[in-house]
């Protein structure tokens, strides 16, 4: 007997990460911020701000600008970040990096800095290939005498008649492609296509004539194609000039031993140096002339901003300035604070003055009570936690006294108490328990001072 079970379903837990809840900018159609919204509460100017930056991106006119998100710890920065993408979609290339992810003991800051510019960069290239699709009426390869002798036959071409909605048409192929046939295992009564130019052949599914009363049914069946059986098909693909860069940067080596041996012991990252770049600019521009490609400025993000050093800001000046360039958002929570690789230039946010001058600054603002207690109820929800509204208030006194950090923090180890002690949700009293068991920054630098010499200075 054949044992069935039903399957519970296949959608994955998704983690919980610190911005799950931002699903977007939450702005009205007219581009203002709603007090809450997608997931968003407060920072209205922020978000109104970083609508129209979308707006800008979106009509490909911000490309070689940057935007510095300024603002505390824990006022939303990377969220904003985080919601410009959301609100941008998958199309658009989005390149999220911390500061310090440049430095690396295998490649330079600069060649780091430029791979992730790279990768913000996405090119649209649009193909029109002509195909033949339909149902596959009459599949019969024609066998010829072998020109070596011998007593064996060889296929001298494949006689193949495809049926689409509008008619029938009768192809002769190429021997090669019988294999390609064979491979995707084609039998009559298949939907199929084939590539003209390049003879590649891929099965579609069984034509839904041949569907049988079945409930269980190992084939797909598809209805027959519409249209004529030879069309042009426009084919678009999403690549980004990073990866461009990748594929032309691989050594093409021949068979010898010593081909083979440098490609094994060739380490992982290899750099890219400037003129196989300005080759590829070269050959996009090309294609971006005749109209075969479009160049879809993305975003690079850099949080952590101040950890670059002066090299490094040098360089996304000029960077900038070249003519394919992402729009770039960095953060920076630091007031006024030396440039890191000097020994006495200090500056506001920790980002020399002279790119300072070619930002747009949005200042991020901390939260008040309310907009905090908002938050909390949202993570709850987010978290899948239940919580009683007094210790959804005491959660919030800490947001106000401590950090919301520490606030959101306490969440789940609450929860945990509660369930310890046999409740369904959060109380007051777990909330207490759980602030003498984690302390926050503040009360821990209180207890290095008064411990005077218990830890190393």
């Amino acid at each position: 007997m054949v044992n069935l079970s039903e399957v519970k379903g296949t959608s994955r837990e998704n983690r919980t990460a610190a911005h799950t809840h931002i699903k977007g900018l939450g702005l009205r159609s007219d581009g203002t911020a709603e007090t809450a919204g997608n997931g968003f509460v407060g920072q209205t100017a922020a978000r109104e701000a970083c609508g129209v930056v979308v707006d800008l991106i979106r009509a490909k006119k911000m490309s070689g600008r940057a935007v510095l998100l300024a603002g505390g710890p824990g006022t939303g920065k990377t969220a904003l970040a985080l919601a410009v993408s959301q609100e941008l979609g998958t199309k658009v290339p989005f390149c999220p990096i911390v500061g310090s992810e440049v430095y690396s003991t295998e490649v330079k800051k600069t060649e780091a800095l430029m791979e992730n510019f790279r990768r913000a960069i996405g090119l649209r290239v649009r193909e029109m290939k002509e195909v033949y699709e339909g149902e596959v009426t009459e599949l019969v390869p024609e066998e010829a005498e072998n020109p070596l002798g011998g007593y064996g036959k060889t296929i001298s071409h494949l006689i193949l008649t495809l049926k689409s909605a509008k008619g029938t048409k009768k192809l002769r192929l190429d021997p090669s492609i019988y294999e390609a046939v064979q491979k995707e295992r084609v039998a009559q009564g298949d939907v199929i296509y084939i590539e003209a130019n390049t003879g590649a052949c891929k099965r579609v599914g069984r034509s839904d004539a041949y569907a049988t009363e079945f409930d269980l049914e190992a084939e797909e069946y598809v209805p027959v194609p519409k249209g004529d059986v030879h069309k042009k098909k426009e084919i678009v693909q999403d690549v980004t000039l990073h990866d461009l860069d990748i594929a032309n940067a691989r050594p093409q080596g021949g068979q010898d031993v010593m081909s083979m041996m440098g490609q094994l012991m060739k380490p992982k990252k290899t750099e890219i140096t400037d003129k196989l770049r300005g080759e590829i600019n070269k050959v996009v521009s090309r294609y971006i002339d005749q109209g075969i490609a479009e160049l879809v400025p993305g975003v690079l993000f850099i949080d952590e901003v101040h950890m670059l050093d002066m090299e490094c800001f040098t360089y996304l000046n000029r960077a900038l300035e070249s003519p394919i360039s992402p729009i770039v958002i960095l953060a920076s929570n630091r007031g006024t604070t030396l440039i890191r690789g000097t020994q006495d230039i200090t500056a506001a946010h920790g980002v020399p003055s002279d790119l300072l001058a070619r930002l747009l600054i949005i200042p991020t603002h901390p939260y008040n009570p309310s907009e905090i207690q908002t938050i909390i109820r949202l993570r709850a929800k987010t978290e899948g936690l239940t919580i009683s509204e007094s210790a959804l208030e005491k959660v919030a006194q800490h947001g106000v006294k401590v950090s919301l950090r520490y606030a959101l923090q306490l969440l789940t180890p609450s929860s945990i108490l509660a369930k310890v002690n046999g409740r369904q949700s959060i109380e007051p009293a777990d909330v207490e328990e759980c602030e003498d068991l984690f302390i926050d920054a503040k009360r821990s630098a209180q207890i290095v001072e008064s411990a005077d010499g218990a830890f190393i200075a």
